[in-house]
Parts: C-alpha cells; sequence; structure tokens
C-alpha cells in the first residue's frame, strides 16, 4: 500500500473509533478499514449509513484542516433495538451512546464488554448509582451540568473501584430554558469542582446539545469554543487535549469545521427515532 493509502486506511479507522487523543489500537484499524473498504452493495442498510457518516466525518476534518484521528463518532442508538446495534457492532463500530437509563440498562448487558459507552444528556442524580452498576463499560458520561451530579458520580465510582470516570460538563449554549446545561457563564466554577474536588472523575471536555430541534448554530459551536478556552486557561490545560462535544445528525459537519472533537450521529446512521420505545 502506497504512503498516501495507508494514511488513509487510518484515518478511516479512527474515525469511528472511541479513544481521539490515543494511539489507534491495530485491530479496530483492520475492523473499520473493512467497512470502508467493503463495496456499498454488499453492506446492510446501517452499515453502509456508518460508512457514508465515516466518509463524511473525514472530508469535514480534512476541510477544517485537522487530522480526522481526532474526531469520535458516537453512535447514538436510543430508542433502536439490540439487533441493530448488533448490525453496527459486527461492521467495526465500538463507541454507542444512550440518552434514557432505563434503555441503557436493559440494552448494555446483551451486547460485548468491548463497546465503549457514552450517556448523553442531563443525568439525574437518583439514576447514577443504576447505571454505573449496570453498564461496568461506561466510558463517558457527556452531560455533568452540576455539582450535586458530579459528587454523586465521583462517590459512586469510588465506591465501586472503578477507574475514574470521563466526564464532559454540559453546557446550555442556546439559552432554552428546555434544555439541560449549564449557563456558560458557571462552566469555570463547574470545571473547576470536578478538576479540584473529584479525584474519581476526569474532565475530559465540554458538550453542547444546541437549539429545540437538536441542531446548532454557528453561535452555538463558538459558544463552546469559547467556553473551552476559559476553562483550559482557569485550569491550566491545553486546548487541543480538551474535548468539545457538538454536532448531531443534521449539523456534525458543521460542528467539526467549527472544532467538535466528538460528535453524537443517531437518526443518521439508525434511521428515524421511534419515540413510542422510549422507557
Amino acid at each position: 500500500m502506497e504512503e498516501g493509502g495507508i494514511r488513509k486506511a487510518r484515518s478511516d479507522a479512527y474515525v469511528g473509533s472511541q479513544l481521539s487523543l490515543l494511539p489507534i489500537r491495530p485491530q479496530t484499524c483492520s475492523r473499520l478499514r473493512a467497512i470502508m473498504a467493503a463495496p456499498a452493495v454488499e453492506s446492510r442498510p446501517v452499515t453502509a449509513a456508518l460508512r457514508s457518516v465515516l466518509l463524511r466525518v473525514r472530508q469535514a476534518a480534512e476541510r477544517a484542516g485537522t487530522s480526522p484521528e481526532r474526531v469520535r463518532v458516537v453512535a447514538v442508538s436510543k430508542t433502536k433495538p439490540v439487533s441493530l446495534l448488533r448490525e453496527v457492532y459486527d461492521a467495526g463500530h465500538r463507541c454507542f451512546g444512550e440518552n434514557y437509563v432505563q434503555e441503557f440498562v436493559d440494552k448494555a448487558p446483551q451486547l460485548p464488554g468491548d463497546i465503549e459507552w457514552h450517556f448523553i444528556g442531563h443525568l439525574q442524580s437518583n439514576k447514577v448509582k443504576i447505571l454505573l452498576n449496570a453498564v461496568p463499560n461506561l466510558t463517558m458520561v457527556e452531560g455533568v451540568d452540576n455539582e450535586k451530579v458530579a459528587n454523586i458520580l465521583d462517590k459512586v465510582v469510588s465506591s465501586l473501584g472503578r477507574n475514574p470516570l470521563n466526564v464532559m460538563v454540559q453546557v446550555n449554549t442556546s439559552g432554552e430554558a428546555s434544555k439541560s446545561g449549564i449557563d456558560p457563564s458557571g462552566c469555570v466554577k463547574l470545571a473547576e469542582h470536578i478538576k479540584l474536588h473529584c479525584p474519581n472523575l476526569a474532565l475530559s471536555g465540554l458538550m453542547t446539545i444546541g437549539m429545540p430541534d437538536y441542531t446548532s448554530t454557528p453561535e452555538n459551536f463558538r459558544t463552546l469554543v469559547n467556553c473551552r478556552s476559559q476553562v483550559c486557561k482557569a485550569l491550566e490545560m491545553s486546548e487541543d487535549q480538551f474535548e468539545l462535544s457538538m454536532g448531531m445528525s443534521g449539523d456534525f459537519e458543521q460542528a467539526i469545521e467549527a472544532g467538535s472533537t466528538n460528535v453524537r450521529v443517531g437518526s443518521t446512521i439508525f434511521g428515524p427515532r421511534d419515540y413510542a420505545k422510549k422507557k
């Protein structure tokens, strides 16, 4: 394989994996290279959709002048059956996200243990122990928006003897009262609390959901980018090592171009939601 082909294969492989700031694991590369290389006519619809998303992510990263290897794709599977998640898993993807605790704890035990799960959105304090007990391979909580939840997460992680849990502070960048997330003016204080007072949590970055229709505007993206600058300055952290989770099915390409390192793609991979199945 020519050098350019190797670089392309490594990029294609990693945009679907789960650890954007760590070295690529060879087995992940081979799985996802197979996804990208397989003829589309032989793919099931969900596999073809995954391949299309990975390609679009790579192209958006290249337009932004950043490495596709720095962008994580979280396949958000709320309301979708385990059988459909298994198809995406069998295609080589390993990073999945859920929004509802009860649905999450029902699904996760039915799927392989090497999945790296993300919980996305507001996590109620009374659901923390349930979630962490049921999902030992929970890798990230994208949605800590107050000190109470952070403190409970820290306590439960410690009681279970787990390694530190990655968390992102959820920021309400749209100003919508219906949206969870801390006001941008409070993100530094909350980030400082997690960093300094929650030793069992690893502060990984910031996330936002955006507008009422779950899309985001350039202003939403800029707000989160500015929040990252403020947090990293206050905590003396490198911005390159502090993630931004922004962008979903309708706007993940624009989010990547604005600096997102973590995109949450659901319906574009799995198809329209069936909220009648919400638990």
